[in-house]
């Protein structure tokens, strides 16, 4: 009985001290308030900057948009964990090829909103690529789509074609927010919004759920890279993932097998597809003499 009496007892403690720190479901942090238990929210910043321009939040309507993306990337876990630990990877070549083309590198945050930096992304409609462009848009901004290659997942190929978009949507909107806006829905009905609405705010447009999420969702993703503590998010920066040193051979022929072709060059199959994921295939149609450069890990096996 007096075991009995002190497994009791013990049970009870930890009961209390689990209640007073509060339970970790999932990531999900909560506290217990009055012997009742709450999931925190966000800590709202009081602007976020984008392109050079500061947007508050002390709108009710704006508060409230903004407060959903927020939470989002906040209970997301594992999806907004892997954007936190591949940005270094990714989003950093990105930024460096808007800044070379003359966008500013917020735009980054377009790719991550886009494709989750899923190295694959593919959407139900066919878009594809971390920009998720459709098959004919990628080829009206020069990206190859054929049998073998598919450029719209060569990351450095894709972000310049990117970039056309965008100068050329800033050239008709001289907003970069508007730019941003159009990438989602289009340059003819970001400008119907406008004439309509005779507004040239993009955040101030009355547009459909989808585009006007994905407007706040760009600010909330750079408030969660550059402020992943507001989401209680704490990774260290050993623990994320950094830019694979690669070397690069030009091909100007056609591949009949890049199984043993990789093997020729030192590396794996599996190497050469991770680093190429513009090769489709097993093979590389290239009857023009097209100049390929395909990515090898730099050090040799």
């Amino acid at each position: 009985m007096q075991y009995k009496r002190i497994i009791f007892v013990l049970s009870i403690i930890c009961v209390t001290f689990a209640c007073a720190k509060g339970e970790d479901n999932d990531g999900q942090r909560e506290e217990m308030v009055g012997g009742k238990e709450y999931i925190t929210g966000v800590e709202m910043p009081d602007s976020v900057v984008f392109c050079d321009k500061t947007y508050h939040f002390d709108d009710e309507d704006m508060y409230e948009r903004m407060d959903r993306e927020l939470i989002s990337f906040k209970y997301n876990h594992m999806t907004s964990i892997l954007i936190y630990k591949k940005f270094p990877r990714y989003g950093e070549r990105i930024k460096k090829i808007l800044k070379e083309n003359g966008v500013p590198e917020d735009f980054v945050y377009l790719a991550v909103i886009e494709s989750n930096f899923n190295e694959n992304a593919r959407s139900g409609v066919g878009a594809g690529g971390f920009w998720q462009f459709m098959e004919s848009t990628a080829k009206l901004y020069g990206l190859e789509v054929s049998e073998t290659v598919d450029e719209r997942y060569d990351i450095d190929k894709a972000t310049a074609a990117a970039c056309n978009y965008f100068k050329e949507s800033y050239d008709k909107f001289g907003d970069w927010m508007a730019v941003a806006a159009s990438y989602n829905a289009g340059m003819g009905r970001i400008n119907s919004f406008m004439t309509k609405q005779h507004e040239t705010d993009a955040m101030k447009l009355w547009m459909t759920t989808e585009t006007s999420r994905y407007l706040y969702r760009i600010l909330a993703a750079k408030t969660f890279i550059e402020e992943p503590w507001r989401f209680d998010y704490y990774i260290n920066e050993d623990d994320r993932y950094h830019e694979i040193e690669t070397r690069e051979i030009e091909v100007k022929c056609s591949i009949s097998s890049l199984q043993d072709w990789a093997i020729e060059h030192d590396a794996s199959y599996r190497e050469l597809k991770i680093l190429n994921r513009w090769l489709t295939k097993s093979n590389l149609e290239n009857k023009k003499g097209k100049i390929y450069k395909i990515k090898l890990n730099a050090k040799q096996k």
